[in-house]
């Protein structure tokens, strides 16, 4: 049986998660680029984007001149065994009550843990 919520991984990956969500805010490029798996099976799928590969990732991050400012709402962080975590959390953009939705996949790699996929989402979004 997989171990769930050891608390120590939980500890380790919650940790991750908010580094990344600092980095985020001050577009700190080099920290997120840390927290992305450096490969070509690497994925994010934005809100008006699809990127496939760590390439494509730093290319639209150099590009997009940072990420709108939010809060944070829920956050739900679990891990699987000692390697394995997904992070699903709630934002809002400043000024909007509109929710926006994140998640991503951990994995722990000899060099720390890494996002190797993730998804954002705005409700009611269009594009």
């Amino acid at each position: 049986m997989i171990p769930i919520n050891e608390p120590a991984i939980l500890a380790e990956v919650t940790a991750a998660f908010h580094e990344y969500e600092r980095a985020l805010m001050a577009d700190d490029i080099a920290a997120m680029d840390r927290l992305f798996h450096e490969a070509p099976t690497t994925v994010r799928y934005g809100i008006g984007e699809v990127l496939y590969g760590i390439e494509e990732i730093r290319d639209f991050r150099k590009g997009r001149g940072g990420s709108p400012q939010r809060r944070l709402g829920w956050v739900a962080i679990a891990t699987f065994g000692k390697d394995m975590a997904t992070a699903n959390a709630e934002f809002f953009r400043e000024g909007s009550d509109q929710r926006g939705r994140q998640s991503q996949t951990w994995l722990r790699f000899a060099d720390g843990w890494k996002i190797v996929a993730a998804h954002v989402s705005v409700e009611g979004s269009t594009s």
